[in-house]
């Protein structure tokens, strides 16, 4: 029984695990090292610290086990979400070059898209919705895409875009973040690369920072490598090592949240004081529609409006299982007032809830009590 034909459970638990070696370790321990021996000419597979490390090792076969199952894929882990974004966008754009982004995305996308202007590249912006990028594409190096979007989970149709993209000779790249491989597999959706935070659902424990870019080209795989070499965005061996380890619970976690994360928006639905519900997996979401042909599982994340910031902060205060924190994907429940940050197009009572592994009745009785004592 091959790897790409079993469930994903078994996947998830399995996956990156080198061949059994009597008396080692299933997962061998992290790998601390600057240097290896190393005599005559480096060709071997480790070399300096920077640009090898069997613990990346492992864990770049898992996740590519799980991006792309049965299929030849490279994957290049860093040290956070953003440095993999970066990865992508600064190792493939050149000055003169068109990139096209979404303007409703990750509010660090646009410090990204302020260095590429700044290195001579035209950048373009359209909404995710509606699959409105497919208007910017004439002239293009890459298109970036989020979905589901973060924080208005606004969904585009991926395999439109990316057969439009193609057509037009540009690549493709989806920030599939809030996803997950479990949820959306770019790649199989025709995607060049697929990026991701690990920093969040991906290892789901709210405690380590890591980044990841699957491809399936060797070429395009290559220059994401160099990059990484180049500015040295490695994760630590030991981060590396706990997300090997937090990827075994992978669908555990992600079935619980996702399974939670729909009967409260379902339970939202019914509250007068909630308004701008969203939850991609909810058969009344305007997203449900190109969610449910491309989508495996609709994410940890529901957002919704309260009356205003003050009625925001009482419901969040008044919460008790649920952390008041930035992040999201994590086993344990976090919601914040978005708009404190001040990077997103949102209202001021704009709340992006992450549901967590906790027990569904617990958390939604929880969510019941807390919007009822942000009511004055």
């Amino acid at each position: 029984m091959g790897m790409s034909t079993m469930g994903d459970g078994t996947r998830a638990v399995r996956a990156g695990l080198p061949e059994p070696e009597q008396y080692e370790p299933t997962l061998p321990g992290p790998v601390f090292a600057a240097h290896f021996h190393l005599s005559g000419e480096p060709v071997g597979p480790y070399t300096y610290g920077r640009e090898t490390n069997p613990t990346w090792t492992h864990l770049e076969r898992a996740i590519g086990e799980l991006e792309a199952p049965g299929q030849e894929v490279e994957t290049t882990v860093f040290a956070s979400g953003m440095a993999a974004v970066s990865a992508v966008l600064l190792s493939q754009a050149r000055t003169g070059d068109v990139v096209v982004l979404p303007n409703d995305g990750y509010q660090a996308l646009p410090l990204v898209r302020e260095q590429l202007e700044a290195y001579g590249v035209e950048v373009r912006t359209a909404p995710t919705g509606g699959d409105a990028q497919l208007e910017l594409l004439e002239g293009a190096k890459l298109l970036w895409i989020e979905t589901p979007s973060n924080p208005g989970l606004d969904v585009c149709d991926v395999r439109r875009l990316v057969e439009a993209a193609h057509a037009a000779g540009v690549l493709v790249a989806v920030d599939n973040t809030l996803a997950t491989s479990l949820g959306q597999r770019p790649l199989e959706l025709g995607a060049d690369f697929s990026v991701a935070s690990d920093t969040k659902g991906m290892t789901g424990h709210g405690d380590i920072l890591l980044g990841h870019v699957s491809c399936r080209d060797p070429l395009l795989s290559a220059g994401v490598r160099r990059w990484r070499k180049v500015v040295g965005a490695i994760p630590g061996p030991m981060e590396a090592w706990l997300a090997h380890r937090s990827l075994a619970t992978l669908q555990l976690r992600i079935d619980r949240q996702c399974t939670t994360a729909l009967a409260l928006a379902e339970a939202l639905t019914a509250r007068a004081d909630v308004s701008g519900l969203r939850y991609p997996g909810l058969p009344t979401d305007p997203s449900y529609p190109i969610a449910v042909r491309q989508m495996r599982r609709f994410g940890s994340v529901v957002s919704f409006e309260l009356a205003d910031k003050q009625t925001a902060e009482r419901f969040l205060g008044a919460l008790r299982l649920v952390d008041d924190a930035t992040s999201f994907g994590g086993v344990r429940s976090t919601a914040e007032r978005r708009a404190r940050w001040g990077g997103d197009a949102v209202p001021a009572g704009f709340i992006r809830f992450s549901v967590g592994a906790e027990d569904p009745e617990d958390l939604l009785a929880d969510v019941a009590r807390a919007l009822d004592a942000s009511v004055r």
